[in-house]
This record gives structure tokens, sequence and C-alpha cells, in this order.
């Protein structure tokens, strides 16, 4: 039966094979992102994820137009990296506002209308970040960190109306953000798989955890990294 999905960040990378993943498998997917590009298949809407009434209005634009949200993909997310000695307010502030505030507000968004239909399944896109240590990014491990937190609330409030929240915490996955990470060589290095992930390694398991063979997890966090936070 075709569900209702909505991704976030669904433009490029992670979110888009995640949307990518959907749509192969029937389900009406809206993609959001800051310059409304979504895969072919989806529907698509501009929204910045930091502005908590632009995600309320689009969200509410697409359960009027699919129905109550069955799938939310939480995955819209920056870095700004810098050491933290370094590091502005400005660069702080900005990735918690996407990465971290902008989950609470499509999360809460979202939730009005599985509450009412009484199923439902959240996954936000995290990352491994928090639980290694990686230096330079003080601002993205603390926003990613907090999904953690984020998810295991939101899993024991809405446990009851059948709706499961868990986290995937990506390792070093080759898209446009990781391009460029100063660490890249290091990291890959040290994967016990001997090479780095693809977005749809993620994709397929944010698919298992928004499905039927799933929903006995909520509140769990699912490392895919390739082993490369084994020891961690």
């Amino acid at each position: 039966m075709s569900r209702h999905v909505i991704v976030t960040g669904a433009s490029r990378g992670i979110g888009a094979a995640v949307a990518e993943h959907f749509v192969t498998l029937g389900d009406r997917v809206v993609g959001l992102s800051r310059g409304g590009v979504a895969p072919a298949g989806c529907a698509a809407a501009a929204v910045d994820v930091a502005d908590a009434d632009a995600v309320a209005a689009a969200v509410k634009s697409s359960v009027e137009r699919f129905g109550p949200v069955e799938v939310l993909v939480v995955n819209a997310g920056i870095t700004r990296d810098g050491l933290a000695l370094r590091m502005s307010d400005a660069q702080w502030r900005e990735v918690l506002a996407v990465d971290l505030d902008g989950a609470f507000y499509c999360a809460r968004a979202a939730l009005s209308s599985m509450v009412r239909n009484r199923q439902g399944s959240i996954v936000f896109i995290g990352s491994v970040s928090p639980f290694m240590g990686v230096p330079g990014q003080a601002n993205y491990a603390a926003a990613k960190a907090g999904l953690v937190g984020l998810a295991r609330s939101l899993a024991t409030e809405v446990a009851s109306r059948s709706i499961t929240v868990n986290v995937v915490a990506p390792g070093l996955i080759d898209t446009d953000m990781t391009t460029d990470l100063a660490s890249r060589e290091a990291m890959t290095s040290r994967i016990p798989l001997g090479h780095v992930g693809t977005p749809s390694d993620i994709a397929s398991v944010v698919g298992f955890l928004a499905g039927n063979h799933a929903r006995y997890i909520t509140g769990a966090v699912i490392v895919v990294d390739g082993g490369l936070s084994l020891g961690h």
C-alpha cells in the first residue's frame, strides 16, 4: 500500500537516495529542500527547515495533498567545520539551527497527523561524529548527538500511538558534504570494510526502519559505518 513519505534534504546525497528508495517502493514521496529540488517521481517543495513556520506550512500542504504523513525522514543538515577555539557564534548557531532545531520542527509538524492516524515512522539521519570525536566538528557533533536524545524522548512519547522513532548514524559516506572533509583520507584508512559507503547503503537501512519488519524497533541508533566506529 502506497504511503505518504516526507524526506528533508532531498536534493542530493543521502536525502536523494532515500527519496528514490521510497519512490521505487511505490510510495508518494515529498522531497523538501532549500532549492525545491527532489528526484524524479517526487513532489518537491522549497523549505528552509530552520524556519519553523515554513516547515509547518510545507507539512500541512503535503498532508492536504496526500493525507496523513506515514514516514518522515529527517536528513537535512549542513556543516560549518572549524576548531572550537576559532569557531564563530554564527558557525555554531547555523549548524544547530538546521541540524537540530530543524529536526525538531519537522518531527513536531509531522507528528500531529501521525498521532491522529495512530501509526507512523520517523527516522533521523544522525552521524557517528558524536561518538568518535571528530576534530573541527564540535557544532555538527553536538547537533547530531542531540538527535539521539530527541529521538529517544519522542519514542517514549508516541509509542502508544504505534509510532516508531529511530536514528540512523552514517559513517563516512560518499557525498558532496564529505568530498572536502579534511579528515576523509585518515578516516577511510580506519574503515575495517576498506571503503567509503554510498548513499544507497543508508537508504536501504532507512527503508527497513520505516517498514513492517522493523515495527518493534524504536528509540534505537543504528550505526552504518563499515566498522569505522568500532572501539569508540
